[in-house]
């Protein structure tokens, strides 16, 4: 004998409870304020909030870049005006641009000898300083011996010593050695400087790149001096050009050790014909002049950044997305 289904009376009430998912429905519609099912935070607070922190951080973003390039874009106006403009309006752009101001500095303050002096000593001591730091990072990153630890934390000590206690032993030193007031001096000191960060950056950098790829090259027959130049060298390119890009910044607004180590006049570089170029056209009243001096010592920063900036993120970020 089959079975029959018997149909509820209509004002009866059903003999089961509701399904477990009818009561999460149903605790879900009647939740005050949107919350979530399992008790959470709102929905729309949790947007709201989310929103309100973006719009935050994104006007201080827009805030700090106004401040940072509102200076250089003055500085750049500036360089154009004449002395009676840069007093009566600042804040206007020239009514036409004085050309002269930027070949007066170039020639008669004697920025062309200064760019020549920091391009040298610069260009020298950033060779040197990526060269040898790139070998004793790798070294310090890929090799086990005795003193291993010993050396890299020798180089992280050197960071931490003010450079202004080792002007006086440096100045005795080069002199000593007859390499006081030269280019060559001042660039073995800048390599020395800057070798502590960059031993720093690179041997955790040269932490995070494969194994497999140099274990593969000395497999082939590959030496340890050729794996390093044509095989690590070149996977390390992001990290080179970050920490070569730091080194560039610093070496070129270096003020304090050419101050000290290089008083020869034909030898100055630019932190210190800045300096000189303030004074005697404060003097002079040429504040023209002065700014055209500036830009020009601010611009092969800026545009050194400008070209590697892309890279020096890609350096700076490796290591953690690894």
């Amino acid at each position: 004998m089959g079975t029959t289904d018997i149909p509820r009376a209509s004002g009866a009430a059903p003999s089961a409870g509701p399904r477990p998912h009818e009561r999460a429905g149903g605790a879900a519609k009647e939740s005050p304020g949107g919350a979530a099912p399992g008790g959470g935070p709102p929905r729309r607070a949790r947007g709201g909030k989310g929103r309100t922190l973006n719009v935050f951080s994104h006007g201080m973003l827009v805030l700090w870049a106004f401040m940072v390039v509102l200076p250089l874009l003055w500085a750049v106006m500036t360089s154009f005006k004449t002395d009676r403009e840069i007093f009566t309006a600042p804040w206007s752009p020239p009514a036409v641009p004085q050309f002269d101001n930027w070949a007066r500095a170039w020639t008669q303050a004697n920025m062309s000898d200064y760019f020549l002096n920091t391009l040298l000593v610069v260009g020298g001591s950033l060779t040197g300083t990526m060269l040898l730091g790139s070998m004793a990072a790798y070294v310090l990153a890929r090799f086990d011996f005795p003193g291993n630890r010993f050396l890299y934390f020798l180089f992280i000590g050197g960071m931490s010593f003010p450079v202004i206690l080792a002007l006086v032993p440096l100045f005795y030193v080069l002199s000593n050695l007859a390499l006081l007031n030269t280019l060559h001096g001042l660039i073995l000191t800048y390599i020395a400087y800057s070798l502590p960060f960059t031993v720093f950056f690179l041997t955790a950098f040269f932490r995070t790149l494969p194994t497999s790829v140099a274990e593969a090259a000395l497999l082939d027959g590959a030496s340890h001096t050729r794996t390093f130049f044509q095989v690590m060298l070149p996977m390390a390119r992001p990290g080179l050009i970050s920490v070569g890009i730091f080194n560039f910044l610093g070496q070129w607004n270096q003020y304090l050790l050419p101050t000290v180590l290089n008083t020869d006049p034909e030898r100055k570089v630019l932190s210190q014909g800045l300096v000189q170029l303030a004074v005697s056209q404060g003097y002079k009243g040429d504040w023209s002049g002065l700014f055209a001096g500036l830009v020009m010592a601010m611009l092969p920063v800026l545009a050194a950044y400008i070209v590697f900036q892309r890279q020096v993120v890609a350096g700076l970020t490796a290591g953690a997305l690894k």
